[in-house]
């Protein structure tokens, strides 16, 4: 994301100001008082072991319920954004897991802090898995939300996964899009093939050392004041006991030099037409600067789709403002796709009347 197209190589964090939120279990919200949250371990598919936080609501009014995965942003942590929307979405009835990817947070695999556009496509996978398992969760209802980064990995698993009854994303990035041109597709092919070359030196450098090299770090300590506004956003985010968490290399680090490499060349929403018949929730803030990914994926989908934008709202705004999260859209969305439950048009308004909404169905 922003550790591969805007970085700063900076010394590393003064951890002292964060004292107040380095406890050993912090997470950046409250646990609701409706739900229950146990730590869970479980493998994907290329025996990578996952570690997740399932929430369970409290009372649970039938035999078996539906049940959502949650990933995201991209270099978060489950005790995040997921955590939150998780727990959110447990008290409204859902079973809900939310998940440390792959090299990342709690979850294994080395080295640590890659990503992969496999891998985590994997991952979400192998979070469907999980839940199938679950004596209390019906497998025929299960679906997904991926947000920010994992908002493309969500869509690429529900394309090869046909056991996602339905999937959500919120603030949108298709990774392998920014990587491969860059924001606003600016990337030229000069400057593409210069990343590569720079890459590949990279490689033999890591090879005769034995071991991947840190990149620059995503997040600078302190701001200078003349970062883009995005960079400012997501540091009031990351940086700040706002959101900030000692596992979250958007907090503290960055991701490898060479991370970018595979998403150079693997387009994750090539098969994005392949969700449908099943329905597609996308969600995006108006001021968001990564509001296009959400509008052209919504150009490209197929089947039962439907486009939010927030007013006013910017890309982390969704990440952990339940004041500007539609969580009772979610609901309706999945209560709807997941329990077959009509949806309450009334309800779809939410308490924002003005929220802009373009619905296509075929």
């Amino acid at each position: 994301m922003f550790g591969q197209a805007y970085s700063q190589n900076l010394k590393s964090v003064n951890t002292k100001n964060m004292k107040q939120v380095e406890e050993k279990e912090h997470y950046t919200f409250p646990l609701s008082d409706k739900v229950t949250r146990q730590k869970v371990t479980f493998k994907n598919r290329y025996g990578i072991t996952l570690t997740g936080d399932l929430y369970l609501p409290k009372i649970q009014s039938r035999q078996t319920l539906a049940a959502i995965a949650i990933s995201g942003p991209f270099g978060a942590v489950k005790e995040q954004s997921s955590g939150l929307y998780a727990n959110i979405m447990a008290e409204r009835g859902f079973v809900s897991l939310a998940f440390d990817p792959s090299y990342t947070g709690e979850s294994g695999g080395e080295p640590r802090n890659i990503a992969s556009p496999d891998i985590n496509t994997e991952d979400f996978s192998a979070a469907v898995d999980f839940l199938g398992l679950q004596k209390n969760v019906d497998r025929n209802k299960i679906g997904i939300i991926g947000i920010c980064g994992w908002a493309g990995f969500s869509l690429n698993a529900a394309a090869v996964d046909k056991r996602i009854k339905a999937v959500a994303t919120t603030s949108m990035y298709d990774m392998s899009r920014v990587m491969a041109h860059g924001y606003y597709d600016k990337l030229t092919t000069e400057e593409r093939t210069k990343m590569l070359e720079q890459m590949g030196e990279q490689r033999w450098k890591d090879a005769e050392k034995g071991k991947t090299s840190p990149g620059p770090r995503n997040l600078p300590e302190k701001l200078e004041g003349n970062e883009p506004q995005f960079v400012k956003e997501y540091f009031d985010y990351y940086r700040t006991p706002r959101g900030f968490h000692p596992r979250s290399l958007n907090s503290n680090s960055g991701w490898t030099t060479t991370n970018a490499l595979s998403f150079m060349n693997t387009p994750l929403l090539t098969y994005i037409k392949e969700i449908a018949p099943r329905p597609l929730l996308l969600i995006a803030g108006e001021k968001a600067h990564s509001r296009y990914f959400s509008e052209d994926a919504y150009k490209s989908a197929e089947g039962q789709k439907e486009l939010m934008i927030i007013p006013n709202a910017v890309h982390v705004d969704l990440y952990d403002k339940v004041d500007v999260i539609p969580f009772d859209k979610l609901t309706a969305f999945f209560n709807q796709h997941l329990n077959g439950e009509k949806e309450n048009k009334t309800a779809k308004l939410m308490e924002n009347p003005s929220v802009k909404t373009n619905v296509s169905a075929k």
